[in-house]
């Protein structure tokens, strides 16, 4: 399996992902620049976390214009497996891949702690090694998180099983106490209908390592290597 992470100006995360895919599951990983039009060779595609382009606009809104999106939009029309994390998660957004929006956090603050987020669909090659319901401990860090979409878009991803990750308390309930942004249904990461895509505000590349103080979220990266 051939991974690859996406480089945009602004990217912070780009490492920590390279990181976990090399170092701490051992898979084949490389840089793919902004600028880059070919992506035929690669399994896996991560749009990172971080700041692309400044934010300038809104979230992931001029990096959805970067010389190698187009490219990415036909390798997740081939069904490529495409994971954007964060920031990555808001460019998808901007991009059409995944549907509504990432507003800003409903208090207006960025918000940089360890979150709990409950699986709700591990039936995925993203999800592959967790169970349903399963409770697990990451960290987020932003401003704009806030997922939204209208009412047919939230009946489509309940009844379809598009959502990934709903935050929750440390026993797993889903509450307006436990979100930490605003989200409509609590939503942290939503999948496609293929379901060959992943858009996600927490940040499991953080959370793939005991000293870290979470190895939760390193069931993403081994579900992926492990379904290839």
């Amino acid at each position: 399996m051939r991974c690859g992470v996406v480089v945009f100006p602004g990217s912070n995360c780009d490492h920590d992902a390279y990181h976990v895919l090399k170092h701490v599951v051992g898979t084949p990983v490389e840089y793919i620049w902004h600028k880059a039009t070919s992506l035929h060779r690669f399994d896996l595609i991560i749009l990172p976390g971080g700041f692309s382009y400044g934010d300038y606009l809104r979230a992931g809104a001029v990096a959805r214009f970067a010389p190698v999106m187009p490219e990415i939009i036909r390798y997740a029309e081939r069904g490529g497996r495409l994971l954007g994390i964060c920031n990555g998660f808001q460019i998808l957004l901007e991009a059409g891949l995944l549907p509504g929006a990432l507003i800003a956090n409903h208090h207006l603050r960025f918000r940089c702690q360890d979150i709990y987020l409950r699986v709700a669909n591990s039936r995925t090659p993203f999800t592959r090694a967790y169970q349903n319901g399963q409770v697990l401990k990451m960290p987020i860090a932003h401003y704009s998180g806030n997922y939204y979409a209208d009412a047919e878009t939230l009946r489509r991803l309940q009844e379809e099983n598009l959502i990934a990750f709903q935050y929750c308390d440390r026993q797993g309930e889903v509450s307006a106490s436990a979100n930490p942004n605003g989200s409509q249904l609590n939503i942290a990461g939503i999948f496609n209908a293929q379901k060959n895509i992943l858009g996600m505000m927490p940040h499991p590349e953080r959370a793939a390592e005991k000293i870290l103080g979470s190895e939760d979220g390193l069931g993403i990266f081994k579900s992926l290597v492990g379904y290839a």
